[in-house]
């Protein structure tokens, strides 16, 4: 795949949002308050950060070459405000503990295996993500994970890190 088809499929993706009718930017993200290892993850706790919200389960594929991404971004990021949420999809806590054995998270993980949260968000695939601006605002829903596409991402994220 070339870079501008790559680019083209990340844009396109990008751009969906999870409110029926509400364009990227106009609506508030879903709030949520789930359990995590440290205690509950509730995203009105990150308001004036700009958070990368990744969705996945221990039998994602895609999801073993996103979490080294991720932790990354975190690295490089969180100090400029940003914080990355992961949340947990998997009905077994140990399928979980065990992705997470092999795959370790340097980011917040919360548990929703339920899936309430996947669907408030419109998630119909693993693994997606979804940037939450500091003001609460989701700014862009992302279906997948390729490896190809994260320099497009992390400039889209470092363009969101610059806004107030």
């Amino acid at each position: 795949m070339t870079a501008a088809v790559a680019g083209s499929a990340v844009l396109a993706l990008a751009i969906t949002c999870a409110s029926a009718g509400a364009k990227a930017g106009e609506a508030l993200a879903p709030g949520f308050d789930l359990p995590g290892a440290q205690g509950r993850v509730q995203l009105s706790a990150y308001r004036g950060k700009l958070v990368y919200l990744d969705f996945w389960a221990s039998w994602c594929g895609p999801c073993k070459r996103s979490f080294p991404w991720m932790n990354g971004l975190q690295q490089r990021h969180g100090g400029a405000g940003l914080q990355v949420l992961a949340i947990n999809l998997d009905a077994k806590g140990e399928d979980a503990a065990a992705f997470l054995s092999r795959v370790p998270a340097a980011f917040t993980i919360a548990y929703d295996p339920a899936g309430a949260t996947a669907r408030a968000y419109g998630i119909k695939g693993m693994p997606s993500s979804a940037l939450i601006g500091r003001d609460g605002k989701l700014l862009w829903l992302q279906s997948g994970f390729n490896d190809n596409d994260t320099a497009a991402l992390e400039a889209r994220i470092q363009s969101a890190l610059q806004q107030p």
